[in-house]
C-alpha cells in the first residue's frame, strides 16, 4: 500500500496542471548557450509605410548580447511568449481598426515570433493569416486562409526576449520578424477587424509570440487565443494581465469617394 501511494504522489507531482493558454514560460529549458551569440547576418530594418502598429516589444535598447536590444518580462509576469503553432492549429488573434471614411490598401503585414534554443537565423519556415470583419468567434472571413503560406521573408529583430535575471546574457529567445508582401493589396473600408495568424517552424518548441511589453504596463491589450476548439483571452499566467499582440500593417490609405463627395454636397 506505501508502494502504491508513492507511486500516486509522484504522477501527481510530474503531471502539470493544464494552463488556460499554450505558452513558453520558460519552465522548459532551452538548449543553447548564454552570452555566446553574437550574429552578424541579415537584421530586419525596420517597417516603412505603417497604417497600424499594435504595440512594441522591445524595452532596453543595446543591453542586449553582442549590442542587441531586449524585451525585457516585467518581473510580475512569467509567460515569454503565446503559442500559434500552425501544426498543432493553435490560433493568434488581435484587433485593428480602419478609420470611418476610409480604406485601406494592406500590401505588407509582419509578425513577429521566435522558437527557443533557435537562431539567429530564423527557424520560422511559415506564416498563415485570416483577416474577420469582427471577433472570429462569430464574425465572418474577409481575406486568407490558414492552409496558404504567405511568409515573404524572416529575419533576425536584432532583438532577445528575457526576463530580468537574463538581461545581458541571455541568447535562448531571439526574435525573428516575418513579412508577408501581396502583390494584391487586401482593400478593407472602415470598421473593426480582427487578424489570426498562425507560424511554422524547424525548431523543436514553438514558435511563440511574444506579446505587447511595456516598462510599467502589465495589460497590454485583448488578444485570444485558439486552442482545442475554443478561444480564450490570453493572460499572464502569473501576473494574470491581459495582453494585446505586435503586428504592423503596411499599405496606402485611399478616401472613400461616395462617402467625401457626400459630404462635399451636404455643404451646398
Amino acid at each position: 500500500m506505501r508502494n502504491l501511494y508513492l507511486i500516486v504522489l509522484v504522477l501527481l507531482v510530474s503531471v502539470p496542471l493544464m494552463a488556460s493558454n499554450i505558452v513558453d514560460d520558460g519552465s522548459v529549458p532551452a538548449t543553447a548557450d548564454e552570452g555566446t551569440s553574437v550574429y552578424t547576418g541579415p537584421v530586419w530594418d525596420g517597417p516603412k509605410a505603417v497604417l497600424w502598429d499594435n504595440g512594441p516589444v522591445i524595452t532596453s535598447y543595446g543591453t542586449g548580447v553582442g549590442g542587441a536590444d531586449e524585451s525585457i518580462l516585467d518581473p510580475a509576469d512569467v509567460v515569454n511568449g503565446f503559442g500559434c503553432q500552425w501544426a498543432s492549429d493553435i490560433r493568434l488573434a488581435d484587433d485593428f481598426e480602419v478609420p470611418a471614411g476610409q480604406n485601406w490598401e494592406i500590401d505588407k503585414i509582419t509578425l513577429l515570433g521566435y522558437q527557443t534554443g533557435e537562431g539567429p537565423p530564423s527557424s520560422i519556415v511559415g506564416v498563415y493569416i485570416e483577416i474577420y470583419d469582427g471577433n472570429p468567434e462569430t464574425a465572418t472571413l474577409v481575406w486568407g486562409g490558414l492552409f496558404t503560406n504567405v511568409m515573404t521573408t524572416t529575419e533576425f529583430m536584432n532583438c532577445y526576449r528575457v526576463n530580468q535575471a537574463g538581461s545581458g546574457i541571455n541568447t535562448d529567445r531571439p526574435i525573428m520578424v516575418q513579412t508577408c508582401e501581396f502583390s494584391s493589396a487586401i482593400n478593407l473600408s472602415g470598421g473593426t477587424y480582427w487578424i489570426v495568424w498562425q507560424q511554422d517552424g524547424t525548431g523543436a518548441s514553438g514558435p511563440w509570440t511574444p506579446p505587447i511589453t511595456i516598462d510599467g504596463q502589465l495589460e497590454t491589450g485583448n488578444a485570444i487565443q485558439y486552442y482545442d476548439f475554443a478561444w480564450a483571452p490570453i493572460e499572464d499566467s502569473q501576473s494574470l494581465a491581459l495582453k494585446g499582440l505586435p503586428f504592423i500593417l503596411e499599405g496606402t490609405i485611399t478616401a472613400l469617394e461616395n462617402e467625401t463627395w457626400g459630404a462635399i454636397k451636404s455643404i451646398f
